[in-house]
């Protein structure tokens, strides 16, 4: 093959579609109804070049739920050959075509409430919202609470009051007095993973947003519920800003609420002191005085006429 000859087939267009293979509508159409059923295929929609003597046909699809969508048929022609072969039939969805949702993991598609009795939800070893806690051995995990002055604190005190080697034998499950162990099994963190800080954070915001002092209810209630006799004070952290409410007949009876919701069911609701009303005014200026248009005769003002001292005597 010569320089010349390369470069031409390299400079000629792929987009140029073989006659022979381009002509072959009906024997694409002819595998397209075979694959298919007679009848769903449709009008010849375009010729796609996929490459030298390589070409695509594409038929509307009239089946029923595929809307849009295409009979895909590839046609090939071998150099210098006259026939035209069949290399393969799709259904294929067109730019139109009505596709199904994007597949989304079960992981990202669970939401708050999905669950049900019998149900098991996994945790991801690399959830964010556990780290690890107590590891089992008398040693602090890498980001434990327990410090390493601490740890030498408990040990000092351990050797100092008991001794643990004759006091508690060694196939003892009871964790040593005064050792690690004994000490994160007091503050509740003898687990595998507990909550980390953004465990914790997206768990305020969540209890928050459901039941805080932005809701509707909260804005509407007489009081918050940090001054409710229903509300159950929980440990821990979270403790400062949440409880649970212990009102069967609140709309948050058994769920954890923020300190600065309310709602009716307040405790003291009934017994709430009313708002003070001002003190009547010294005057009443919406009160109407009567003015005579002539003085009263025991007024002062007016001296009494003979007539009238006559009148009071009865002389005519």
């Amino acid at each position: 093959m010569s320089a010349a000859t390369t470069r031409s087939r390299t400079q000629r267009t792929p987009r140029t579609p073989d006659r022979l293979c381009a002509e072959a509508v009906g024997f694409a159409r002819a595998a397209a109804e075979e694959a298919a059923a007679p009848g769903v295929v449709g009008e010849h929609v375009e010729v796609v070049v996929e490459g030298d003597r390589v070409v695509t046909h594409l038929f509307e699809c009239k089946e029923l739920g595929y809307r849009g969508w295409r009979w895909a048929v590839t046609v090939a022609r071998a150099s210098r050959a006259k026939v035209v072969t069949l290399d393969e039939t799709v259904l294929l969805p067109g730019p139109d075509a009505l596709l199904a949702p994007e597949w989304v993991p079960w992981s990202e598609r669970l939401r708050p409430g999905d669950m049900g009795p019998g149900d098991l939800l996994p945790t991801d070893a690399e959830d964010l919202r556990l780290e690890p806690g107590y590891s089992g051995e008398d040693a602090p995990p890498p980001n434990s609470v327990l410090s390493q002055e601490l740890a030498e604190r408990v040990e000092a005190e351990d050797a100092a009051l008991t001794d643990v080697t004759d006091a508690v034998p060694a196939a003892d499950a009871v964790p040593a007095r005064g050792s690690l162990t004994a000490l994160a099994e007091e503050l509740g963190m003898r687990r595998a993973r507990v909550l980390s800080r953004y465990g914790l954070h997206t768990s305020a915001d969540r209890w928050d947003e459901g039941y805080g002092a932005k809701t509707p209810m909260a804005q509407a209630a007489p009081a918050s519920c940090v001054s409710c006799g229903f509300l159950v004070p929980i440990g821990g952290s979270l403790g400062q800003a949440f409880g649970v409410c212990a009102n069967e007949f609140g709309p948050a009876d058994g769920h954890v609420v923020s300190l600065a919701y309310g709602c009716g069911g307040h405790s003291e609701a009934a017994v709430m002191p009313k708002p003070s009303r001002p003190a009547p005014p010294v005057l009443d200026e919406t009160k109407v005085d009567a003015l005579p248009l002539r003085p009263a005769p025991d007024s002062g003002s007016v001296q009494p006429s003979e007539a009238d001292a006559d009148d009071d005597l009865g002389h005519s």
